[in-house]
């Protein structure tokens, strides 16, 4: 399915919520209206509320908070792979959740006889949201899977393994009749891949190392892993290959995953797999920690602007040279930025080409080493996480020079890039610097383990061992 049919879909989902919310909204308005006291219900009263101003604003604001906390959720992502029994557990809890906010911004200040009409109104807001909502959605995803079935919607997809399990797993596949809606243009092999043969049931599109190309070329929109479970240390190579892209990853499950209840599928009529989710943030968490972000980056900037003067004084006094220094990163997704710093080294001390910071290093000033000792030559990157190029908390940025020689050794290292780099990271508070590649690649498995475990509460757990790391200097 090419993304001109998605982003249809998706924008007439869009229509449907907000005319649902629309709809409910106006029904709880009227309600509204005609529980208060004194009012009647009559040809005045319609009159009186076509006429407010805050019904119009209402109906046209309304609908799209709704919109917003629904894409606060997901809801937009992947329209037609929806599972309608999903669909209906998601709305119900965005549902409850919009409700008890509109409830205390906007009902909590009507005029009632009795404080049991509190609960009335809510159950009533509550349940208008829902149903029209619910048989909105419904009544349009069960059109998309009808169109699935007679082949009008086919998306793209692509095993990844040996060519047993590969052929195997396509034979089943293709059996199922209710399964309708995905091409498998083939396999890419994890091994030394073989001359493709005619008797071959699966095209061999060549090795997994093809890929990221293999996903543009065909518009690959789901990979599967179809390996057996001691060999999915497979999976270290593959999905390095698939971070930068926006493909469904399945892995096919062995017995111990259904024991272990790692397989969640409601689709009855389909074949179950776990599906990887590259996508580490759930979308509301996303705007917090970037809400997060440029709020402690502007109030560090204006609180701290002293100290800011202080330490360019410093620089200044330390040796030749500009006060701050300025060097290639490579962001996320791989994308280059200049990252800021107050320079902590003499002036052309990489003349030499790129050499990584040792102890006793003798580029480093006296002041420089102060800097580094509280790590706050870093603190003019709050700059770059202003911009957009850095993250308060995330993977440490590391230069293209040292990054290829980092991808030699741990390919995984690609992983990182699926996210902004951070000003202070797991591996910084548990690691420190390093001083060679040897020390980078152990440091990663640190900055592994944030990208999975990533959440709002994790990024202050480390802001907070940061800042005891510089109070007791233990910087290098």
């Amino acid at each position: 399915m090419n993304s001109l049919h998605n982003k249809r879909q998706v924008l007439t989902y869009l229509c449907l919520d907000y005319l649902s919310a629309a709809i409910a909204w106006f029904l709880f308005y009227s309600y509204r209206k005609f529980q208060e006291p004194g009012y009647a219900v009559d040809a005045q009263m319609w009159t009186f509320i076509f006429q407010d101003i805050k019904f119009y604003l209402g109906i046209t604001i309304i609908p799209l908070c709704w919109i917003a906390l629904y894409a606060l959720s997901g809801t937009y992502i992947h329209i037609w792979r929806k599972s309608r029994v999903k669909e209906l557990s998601l709305t119900f809890k965005n549902v409850i959740f919009g409700s008890l906010l509109l409830f205390f911004a906007v009902i909590l200040d009507d005029h009632i006889e009795y404080y049991t009409d509190y609960i009335k109104l809510f159950l009533t807001l509550f349940t208008l949201q829902f149903s029209i909502t619910g048989i909105f959605r419904i009544l349009y995803v069960t059109i998309l899977k009808a169109m699935v079935k007679k082949g009008k919607i086919v998306s793209n997809a692509l095993f990844v393994g040996a060519e047993p399990v590969c052929a195997a797993l396509y034979a089943t596949l293709s059996k199922n009749k209710h399964v309708i809606g995905t091409n498998y243009v083939g396999y890419v092999s994890i091994d030394e891949p073989s001359i493709s043969t005619e008797e071959q049931k699966i095209p061999l599109l060549g090795s997994y190392t093809r890929l990221e190309e293999l996903i543009k070329t065909y518009n690959i929109e789901e990979v599967i892993i179809a390996v057996q479970s001691d060999n999915r240390r497979v999976l270290d190579k593959v999905f390095p290959l698939v971070a930068s892209t926006n493909v469904l990853l399945k892995i096919l499950p062995s017995t111990e995953d259904h024991i272990l209840r790692t397989v969640k599928n409601t689709a009855v009529l389909e074949e179950p797999f776990i599906q990887i989710y590259l996508d580490f943030l759930p979308a509301w968490q996303k705007v917090c920690k970037r809400g997060m972000d440029i709020f402690c980056s502007l109030l560090f900037l204006v609180v701290a602007s002293p100290l800011y003067l202080f330490l360019a004084i410093g620089v200044k006094l330390s040796s030749e040279g500009s006060i701050f220094y300025f060097q290639q990163r490579i962001g996320k997704r791989g994308k280059p930025f200049n990252i800021i710093k107050f320079r902590s080294m003499y002036a052309d001390a990489e003349s030499d080409g790129p050499q990584l910071s040792s102890k006793n290093d003798p580029r480093i000033t006296k002041f420089g080493l102060f800097l580094r000792k509280t790590h706050l030559d870093e603190i003019p990157q709050f700059v770059n996480v202003l911009k957009g190029d850095m993250a308060l908390v995330g993977p440490r940025p590391e230069r293209q020079y040292y990054i290829d020689q980092i991808m030699e050794v741990a390919p995984y290292y690609r992983l990182l890039l699926m996210e902004k780099p951070g000003i202070t990271s797991w591996g910084q508070v548990r690691y420190g610097y390093a001083e060679n590649v040897e020390q980078m690649v152990e440091r990663l498995r640190y900055d592994i383990m944030y990208i999975e475990n990533m959440s709002i509460l994790l990024d202050v757990k480390i802001l907070i061992y940061t800042v005891l790391s510089m109070l007791k200097l233990s910087g290098k």
